[in-house]
């Protein structure tokens, strides 16, 4: 994974509150174990018509909204557990998701592939959504470090698990996590064998 420091970028904003993982990525796209292609199909039932052809004014496929980072409604990724949701979210490039309140286990799915979940007061939420109707170049910084999110209109501290926010800042997954700890490990092994 990447190591996430600080991020600035602007955001696309989804202002429907309730997005389930099927509406995320729906489950007829879930056939494959492999994480590639899935951002092709994010929120596809909403991106395109019956037909195929992108819905005009569904915001991600408006040319306004750019951005790497999706500020969404309250109750983001609740329903079924599918961690393809996280996988189509970073596969079409978020890396960064915004919302008042997020679905547990979306939570942790989001931060076991290295998408970065955050979660704000409905307060915060509603300003932010405001100044980006007002203005789709709104820039967001990310600050993992001091757990901050800010934008022209204000700023708030967020909480994260203090383990994934270190696996995030060192870009670890896991795996990279106890490799990182091998030395001390081996330490303990040994120390502990004389026993």
């Amino acid at each position: 994974m990447e190591k996430f420091v600080s991020y600035t970028d602007t955001v696309v904003p989804l202002e429907i509150e309730n997005v389930d993982t099927d509406q995320i990525i729906p489950a007829r796209f879930l056939k494959s174990t492999d994480k590639a292609g899935f951002g092709d199909n994010l929120f596809r039932d909403w991106r395109y018509d019956k037909a195929g052809n992108p819905v005009p004014d569904f915001n991600l496929n408006k040319g306004i909204y750019k951005g790497t980072i999706l500020v969404a409604g309250d109750n983001f990724g609740c329903g079924s557990s599918r961690e393809h949701a996280a996988w189509a979210l970073a596969g079409y490039g978020f890396k960064v998701i915004v919302s008042s309140y997020f679905a547990d286990i979306f939570k942790g799915n989001s931060l076991n592939n290295g998408l970065l979940p955050i979660q704000v007061s409905p307060e915060f939420l509603k300003k932010l959504f405001a100044e980006v109707t007002r203005d789709p170049a709104t820039a967001v910084t990310v600050d993992l470090e001091a757990q901050k999110i800010t934008f022209i209109g204000g700023s708030e501290h967020f909480d994260i698990d203090p383990y994934k926010r270190l696996c995030l800042l060192n870009g670890y997954d896991d795996m990279d996590f106890l490799v990182s700890r091998l030395d001390a490990i081996t330490e303990f092994e040994k120390k502990h064998a004389q026993l």
